[in-house]
């Protein structure tokens, strides 16, 4: 059996929708499994990241021409059993589709996105998902608003949800924290949020309780830590910044690689993470995994993925998300069951795990599958 993987992600800091396909594609690669795998890059970056023994082919970075006619014609030239994409499949798609959405936030939030972009994902994933065989998502929360958002039945919908990476674990904390002042310049104890500066991330709304955090408890030395990269919504951001006059106990890294990643968290004394809304929230069971304790929104799929191991606020509050933060950051015993709690529950989720059930779903495509079918009598001795 062929599956074809549309990895343009890889390689392109895509954040969620990269560390996604990357994972799966190693995960692939440590099973046993009697599959071919075909892999469409878009950057020579991504080279490294696809696993010994996959095919790669190269597609166009512009989504227009790579979507519109250049993964169709590839398709049909390399005849694979099914494609795997996220959200988008292309134009005229010659195998099954399995797809994968990660939220509908660009239904139920379009104000967080450019206008076009929201325009352009719900005409896009509306297509494939009509045409998809499969459809897989990454917590129950996405699974029920993607059957409402686009009246899909709920057993036609596979929950696989994420995990963090093995790379993401407890480390010597006083090498971490030395790691990140000669990488970052970052030398105060500090709180952490990752995640893009995007309007659902809700950076503007932690400045803001930040800022009421160290002018309530002017003793505290933390500075806040913002790692991501810097999208469209970023000035606003960088703005609330500056006008919080904190200074620099604010301070904006950009993206962070993989390699320095773990440290980060590890380095850190909290984790944050107020976002309005989230398929999954990787970022949060990356901070578990890595030992750390975290308060996080009470909203959309935190609640589920945390179950109960993070302090929880209301993203909305600027008041409720500071007591989060003065709760873990005041009291140590506190914050070490919380780091504990942390542990725990990141190891519930593993890569591995969700690579099984996504073989799963390619198999259950394959073999309902016409061509499939006629293919095995073809061989059939």
């Amino acid at each position: 059996m062929q599956i074809a993987v549309d990895a343009h992600a890889i390689g392109q800091r895509l954040t969620g929708n990269e560390v996604y396909v990357r994972s799966l594609l190693e995960e692939y690669a440590r099973l046993e499994q009697d599959i071919e795998f075909l892999t469409y890059i878009s950057v020579s970056a991504a080279e490294d990241q696809i696993p010994r023994g996959f095919r790669r082919r190269y597609v166009s970075r512009n989504p227009f021409v790579r979507l519109g006619m250049q993964l169709s014609a590839k398709l049909r030239e390399d005849q694979p059993d099914l494609v795997h994409v996220q959200y988008t499949a292309p134009l005229s798609c010659p195998v099954p589709i399995v797809a994968t959405v990660h939220d509908v936030s660009f239904i139920e939030h379009p104000e967080y996105f450019p206008a076009l972009r929201a325009a352009q994902l719900r005409l896009s994933t509306r297509h494939t998902l009509k045409r998809a065989a499969k459809v897989i998502t990454i917590s129950e929360f996405s699974r029920r608003c993607i059957s409402t958002a686009f009246d899909l039945d709920l057993d036609d919908i596979a929950v696989t949800p994420l995990a963090a990476q093995d790379r993401f674990q407890p480390m010597n904390r006083a090498k971490a924290i030395r790691k990140v002042s000669e990488r970052l310049g970052i030398r105060q104890p500090f709180l952490l949020n990752v995640g893009d500066l995007h309007p659902r991330k809700n950076q503007i709304g932690l400045i803001r309780a930040f800022k009421e955090l160290v002018t309530t408890y002017p003793r505290l030395p933390h500075v806040l830590v913002l790692a991501g990269k810097r999208a469209w919504f970023a000035p606003r951001v960088i703005e609330e910044a500056k006008r919080s006059g904190l200074g620099e106990r604010i301070i904006m890294t950009g993206f962070v690689n993989d390699e320095l990643l773990p440290a980060l968290y590890n380095a850190a004394d909290l984790f944050v993470f107020p976002s309005f809304y989230e398929g999954f929230g990787l970022p949060a069971i990356e901070a578990m995994a890595c030992g750390r304790p975290v308060a996080c929104s009470n909203a959309t799929a935190l609640p589920e993925v945390v179950d109960g191991a993070a302090v929880l606020f209301d993203p909305a509050s600027v008041g409720d998300q500071m007591r989060a933060m003065r709760d873990i950051l005041l009291d140590q015993e506190f914050s070490r069951r919380q780091g504990k709690k942390s542990l725990q529950r990141a190891a519930c989720f593993g890569w591995e795990e969700t690579a099984r059930k996504t073989l799963d779903v390619y198999y259950s495509v394959t073999h309902q599958h016409p061509s499939f079918e006629r293919r095995k009598e073809l061989v059939a001795p």
